[in-house]
This record gives C-alpha cells, structure tokens and sequence, in this order.
C-alpha cells in the first residue's frame, strides 16, 4: 500500500469535512458589515428599496379595496370574531372587525412587498455583490458555475410563491399567541436561507460544488436566515437589509467555497 497526495483536488461527494461554524457565521456577518460601508454597496441599497417601496404603493394603491372588502365578507362568518365584536360593542368599547380587517391587510400585503425586494436583491443585485466581495477578498475563488442567471431566477421564483402562500395559509395562526411573532421569525428565515444561499454560490461553485455545499453547510445557511429574520423584525432594518443579507451569504458562501477547493484528497492505491 502506497499513498499518493493529490494538492488541488476538490473534496469527493460526501467526504467528511468540518464546517465553518459559529465563527464562519460571525466572520461572515464581520466581513458584510465592512463591505456594506463602502459607496458602492451604500447605492446598491436603493435599488431593492425603491422596488420594494413601489410595490408596496401598487399594492396598496390596487390590493387595499378588494383584499379589504374580501375580509370583511370572511370575518362576518367568523362565529368566534362575530361573538367578540358583539360584546365589544355592548360594553361600550369598540368593533373588532373595524380594526382587524386593515390589520390582516397590512400584514398580507406589506410582506409581499418584502419579498419582492428580497427577490430583486438576490437576481440583480447579488451578481453585484459577488463582483464586490470577489475582487477584493476572493480572488481564487474561479468562477465555475453553469447557468447561473436561470437558477437565479427560477430559485427566486419558487421561494417567493411559497413565502406568499405559506404566509397567508397561516395567518389564522396568529390569534394564538406567541405564534405571530414566531411564524413570522419562521417564515422571513425561510426566505432568507433559501433566496440567498444559492445567489451566494451559483456563479462560482460547479453543480457538484453547490450541492455538497447546500448539504455540508445547511444549518449555517438556516442559521444566517435565522439572524437576519430577527434583524428584519425593526422596521428601519428594511431599508438595508436585502443587501446586507446579500453581502452576508456572499461572504459565507464564497468562503465555505474557498475552503473547499483548498481540501487535499489522498488517494489509495493498492500496488500488491
């Protein structure tokens, strides 16, 4: 038995191989924070932004009357919310229906306009991120990947639909408490995780590379979704934060990706 090492050899499907953990987590968000100061990545935040806010207006402006009148026409079959508003207004207090239908409005129709910047974000601008964050800190990181606008897209597509649906399929959940607050953490973590984690690595990584990465670093992508879903809870952070996610999986994914090519592999060769 002989071994030979091979130097520049990718890791093999399903090879054993650590993961970056939580300091590739924090050294991602470290280096984000770094790069979102620079002027470019300051006027990258606009685009997503200014999308977002106008599809926020068009919904509003189309969406508000119908999606409104349509709750009206479902809560006046809610025996609970019926019962609720009855006693509400015997006691002299207030109708529930007359503040819960614009407050289920909003929260349908603000999130689609989230997700929409989200999603621009990850199309448009991440492939300015990766440029970004590749000149300056990742340059042996070749760009290796196939048909990266078209996985973009499609990937943007399906998470998007599933956001909105699942968002709206579970709104009822809410009225228990504390599931509004965690379906919401839930729901804007799926998106993050799922958006951002393929933009991050479509370019460079081969097919094979992305999916050893997905597999390899699934719980640092979900955690990474996780932080900017608590993050996404501030309103102010709506302003930056498709751009700062972006600049966050960008760092973590090229790095994994990095540090990927840079695994040796023996070769086993029985000379007997």
């Amino acid at each position: 038995m002989m071994t030979r090492p091979s130097s520049s050899v990718p890791a093999r499907l399903g090879a054993p191989a650590p993961s970056a953990g939580m300091a590739g987590i924090a050294r991602a968000f470290k280096r984000a924070t770094v790069s979102q100061c620079h002027p470019s990545m300051l006027f990258a935040v606009l685009l997503p932004f200014l999308i977002a806010l106008a599809g926020g207006i068009l919904l509003l402006w189309f969406g508000w009357a119908p999606l409104t009148g349509w709750l009206r026409d479902e809560a006046s079959q809610w025996h609970v919310i019926n019962s609720v508003d009855d006693w509400l207004i015997s006691v002299g207090l207030f109708s529930l229906k007359v503040y819960l239908v614009p407050v289920l409005a909003a929260a349908i129709l603000l999130p689609l306009s989230g997700i929409l910047g989200l999603a621009i974000a990850a199309v448009f601008v991440m492939p300015l991120v990766l440029r970004h964050v590749g000149e300056r800190e990742y340059k042996t990181v070749a760009p290796r990947g196939r048909h990266a606008t078209a996985v973009s897209v499609w990937n943007a597509l399906w998470v998007s639909l599933a956001f909105g649906v699942g968002w709206v399929l579970t709104l009822p959940l809410w009225l228990v408490p504390p599931m509004a607050l965690l379906l919401h953490i839930f729901w804007w973590a799926f998106a993050f995780s799922r958006m951002m984690r393929i933009d991050a690595i479509v370019e460079h990584a081969t097919p094979a590379e992305r999916e050893l990465l997905l597999r390899r670093h699934n719980m640092g992508f979900w955690s990474l979704g996780f932080i900017c879903a608590l993050i996404n809870l501030l309103p102010p952070a709506w302003i930056f934060l498709p751009v700062f996610s972006a600049l966050v999986f960008a760092h973590y994914g090229l790095d994994a990706l990095q540090r990927l090519r840079q695994e040796t592999v023996i070769d086993v060769i029985d000379v007997s």
